[in-house]
């Protein structure tokens, strides 16, 4: 749009600490001056925003301060957590020129400025008190006037108004959702690998893929090499369980590979250059991507124990028996449902039975049977030999 200047008009309590470590480290470097009228509020992660701007305007009454890091609840995370805050209240204010010790005293109660802050609370700045800081560049009562204090004598303003793509996108890249994406989208391809006859699990978990990653590639997120990092890892971790006997480089390969995969994806790196992600960041992406496998992990077990032996989840699986008696036949010759034989390999849920001198592909009825063990045949379902121990 070649626009003169950015102006953010703000009125926030906060938000999350790496969406406003983004956005401060774009406005800190950008080649268009970038200014913050604040209409009211500037707290937390709204404070380090502001703070990252050129010129701060204030509304009379209005605030800014009170940055420490907290929980949804309102509860404050350890020490380390405020260490990182306070270093970027502090460095952001040494690049604009700001006072970093008022910056440091909106994180850390702990830190007293004579005739400033002297109580033992996190600093917060009436617009009187930030113009007398320098953490205020004039008081303006609307964004016209702010524009005229910043020496803008005429002007078109251009309002940025997002899009429903722009609010969905944003809604699906919350770590919640990702979360719960993970979770579905592994555990629709557990079902689908498990059980013989069944489709839909395979849709929810490729459904699922896109919408992870989708929203997270057109957000400027996630590249082209995290996705297929993590593609890759899901194929060894299928190739582990389903192909190749004993758990070991693959499996181990195919998790890391996919942990790696899907916390990059949520990360602002460029490339394999990870210097302009913050901890917090990394950590939270992280904990999003682990809390989605293990729930992942933990639907598996709960879902092979309940959900697989109730009447609704046996519907929508193809389970008809085709028998001797009921008229088919087979061109293979299988040995007969109730003979007993012993597994060769381990069965998870597929792999090789000896019965008699002959040996046989074999799928578990339910869960994994360690070779060498003694198992029954309980049906024959499409070819397939369906046995249990």
């Amino acid at each position: 749009m070649k626009a003169d200047l950015i102006l953010i008009n703000m009125n926030t309590y906060g938000g999350l600490l790496d969406a406003a470590d983004s956005i401060r480290t774009l406005v800190l470097n950008s080649k268009i001056p970038v200014i913050v009228f604040i209409d009211n509020n500037a707290a937390s992660a709204g404070a380090l925003i502001a703070i990252a701007c050129e010129k701060i305007y204030m509304r009379k009454g209005a605030s800014i301060g009170a940055a420490t890091v907290v929980t949804q609840n309102a509860e404050a995370l350890p020490d380390k957590y405020q260490s990182y805050m306070r270093s970027m209240m502090r460095s952001t204010a040494e690049a604009r020129g700001r006072d970093a010790r008022i910056a440091e005293a909106m994180v850390d109660p702990r830190i007293a400025i004579p005739n400033v802050n002297d109580s033992g609370k996190v600093l917060t700045l009436t617009s009187t008190e930030a113009l007398k800081l320098n953490y205020c560049n004039g008081i303006a009562e609307s964004i016209n006037e702010t524009l005229e204090l910043a020496g803008y004598a005429s002007f078109k303003i251009t309002k940025y108004e997002p899009s429903l793509i722009d609010r969905l996108i944003g809604w699906l890249i919350h770590p919640a959702i990702s979360g719960v994406l993970i979770l579905v989208m592994l555990g629709g391809l557990y079902y689908e690998l498990q059980q013989p006859g069944l489709g839909f699990p395979i849709i929810l978990a490729i459904a699922a893929a896109v919408l992870y990653f989708a929203p997270l590639y057109l957000d400027g997120l996630a590249a082209n090499w995290e996705i297929l990092i993590s593609l890759a890892g899901l194929v060894l971790i299928i190739l582990e369980l389903f192909v190749i006997p004993g758990f070991g480089v693959a499996g181990i390969s195919g998790i890391v590979l996919l942990l790696f995969g899907l916390t990059t994806s949520l990360l602002r790196n460029d490339g394999f250059d990870f210097s302009g992600v913050s901890g917090y960041a990394l950590t939270e992406s992280l904990a999003v991507v682990v809390v989605g496998m293990s729930g992942a992990l933990g639907l598996f077990i709960f879902a092979s124990k309940v959900l697989s032996e109730s009447p609704m989840f046996k519907k929508l699986v193809l389970s008809t028996e085709m028998t001797a008696a009921a008229g088919y036949t087979s061109a293979i010759d299988h040995p007969e449902i109730g003979t007993q034989g012993i597994t060769v390999t381990l069965l998870r849920p597929s792999g090789k039975i000896r019965v008699g001198d002959q040996v046989y592909t074999a799928s578990s009825e339910s869960g994994f049977i360690e070779a060498n063990t003694t198992v029954e045949i309980v049906a024959i379902i499409g070819g397939n030999i369906i046995v249990k121990q």
